[in-house]
């Protein structure tokens, strides 16, 4: 199982890397497609709202099931991976296969940048997962 030192998470299982610009990318980790299996599906139809931290940004699909997507801090969602998205380029299965790269989900405008401090780094995250 890959798990960056290099970036935050979160106990939902998703992964936090701070830009340069200040605003943050924003996937599913390693450890979670691995337990949705295939994705199929990415829905995020959050462009452009602002909304706080644990609220649902958006839902991935696999084969068996549905899962939500939480926003790791609260912020403006700026953009939707457009690789992933079903009217453009349609490729969910890039997160299985590359989700700390090319399966990104979204960027974010950070309105708190103090909760990345609440995040999990990479050894809580390694405990958490086993």
């Amino acid at each position: 199982m890959n798990i960056p030192d290099n970036l935050k998470y979160t106990k939902e299982h998703e992964w936090v890397r701070l830009e340069e610009d200040g605003n943050v990318v924003v996937g599913i980790t390693d450890f979670a497609q691995g337990e949705l299996g295939e994705l199929v599906y990415v829905e995020v139809d959050t462009i452009g709202e602002t909304i706080e931290q644990d609220e649902v940004f958006g839902t991935v699909e696999a084969v068996k099931t549905t899962s939500d997507l939480f926003m790791p801090v609260s912020g403006e969602i700026l953009e939707f991976n457009s690789a992933l998205d079903e009217n453009e380029g349609d490729n969910p299965g890039l997160i299985n296969t590359d989700p700390y790269g090319e399966g990104w989900v979204v960027k974010i405008k950070p309105s708190d940048m103090d909760q990345l401090n609440e995040l999990l780094d990479h050894d809580a995250y390694q405990e958490l997962v086993g």
